[in-house]
C-alpha cells in the first residue's frame, strides 16, 4: 500500500519543526521525513512525533561523494553516524545522493566505484536493518554537474550491488525531467525502488500544479506490490495545509 510522507524541510520550510509536525497531522497525513538530521534537535523531533502518533518515514546521509574512491572512507563513516541516527529515531530508510560527476574521469570507473561504494557499505545496513536508498536527479534544471542521472543506470547498480538493503529513491519530479515514461519505467522496476518523492512539474510546486497526472502515477504503483512510502517534497505556492489535505483526499 502506498503511503504519504511530507518532508518537512522543503513544504514547511522555515517553520519550527515542531509545527511543521504538527501541520503534518493536522493535515491527516501520517508520516514525515527530513533531510539532514545532524543540523536537528533530534530529542524535540521525536517529542513531537510521538506527541502526534506519526512515524519518521526517512532521513538523509551526509552527501559526500560515492563516485571518488579516494572518499569512500568519509562516506562511510558519515553513513555509520546516520545509521545510529536513524535507529534512534525508528528511522528505517536513509536517502543518499552519490556526489557530482568528475570531470576527466571514465564514467565506467565511476560507476564501478559507486557500486564499489555501496558494496562496502551494504553489510552495515543489513546488520542495522536498514534501507538505504540511492538518488537520481535531473541535472537539467536543479543540480547541474550530478553524476545519476537516469533510472536505468540506478537500477542497473543495485542489480549490481545485490543487497536487499539498497535500492532506489525514485523521484517523479526529477525523473519526468530526466526521462519521462515514468509508470513504465517506475512498474518495470519495482523490486529495486523503496522510496518515492513528488512534486509537480515544472516548478517544484504541488502536485496539482503542471504536466504529471499524480492520480495515474499513484494509482499505477498502487497496483503493484509497492508497500512504502511516497514523500511529498515540494515547496508550495499556496497554503502548504490545504495543498497536503487535497494529496491525503486522494487517499482517502
Amino acid at each position: 500500500m502506498l503511503k504519504l510522507s511530507v518532508c518537512i524541510d522543503a513544504v514547511f520550510e522555515g517553520l519550527d519543526k515542531k509545527q511543521a509536525i504538527a501541520a503534518v497531522a493536522a493535515a491527516g497525513i501520517g508520516a514525515f521525513e527530513f533531510w539532514g538530521w545532524w543540523d536537528k534537535d533530534l530529542d524535540a523531533i521525536k517529542r513531537a512525533r510521538d506527541e502526534h502518533d506519526l512515524a519518521i518515514s526517512a532521513c538523509c546521509t551526509h552527501f559526500i561523494t560515492l563516485v571518488d574512491p579516494g572518499k569512500r572512507a568519509d562516506y562511510l563513516e558519515g553513513l555509520a553516524a546516520s545509521i545510529a541516527a536513524a535507529k534512534d529515531l525508528g528511522v528505517n530508510t536513509i536517502i543518499s545522493q552519490v556526489g557530482d560527476f568528475r570531470p576527466g574521469v571514465d564514467r565506467a570507473e565511476q560507476h564501478q566505484c559507486l557500486v564499489d561504494g555501496l558494496s562496502a557499505a551494504a553489510p552495515m545496513l543489513e546488520d542495522a536493518g536498514i534501507m538505504l536508498v540511492i538518488e537520481p536527479l535531473n541535472e537539467l534544471i536543479d543540480h547541474v554537474g550530478y553524476y545519476l542521472v537516469r533510472s536505468d543506470e540506478a537500477f542497473e547498480i543495485i542489480d549490481e550491488v545485490g543487497s536487499p538493503a539498497v535500492k532506489v529513491v525514485f523521484d517523479i519530479y526529477h525523473q519526468q525531467i530526466s526521462e519521462g515514461q515514468l509508470i513504465a519505467n517506475i512498474t518495470a522496476n519495482i523490486d529495486k525502488i523503496a522510496h518515492f518523492h513528488a512534486a509537480g512539474n515544472p516548478g517544484r510546486h504541488e502536485l496539482t500544479r503542471g504536466e504529471i497526472h499524480y492520480p495515474a502515477v499513484f494509482e499505477a504503483i498502487s497496483a503493484t506490490d509497492y508497500d512504502g512510502f511516497v514523500g511529498l517534497e515540494y515547496w508550495p505556492l499556496d497554503d502548504a495545509s490545504a495543498g497536503l489535505r487535497d494529496v491525503a483526499s486522494w487517499f482517502a
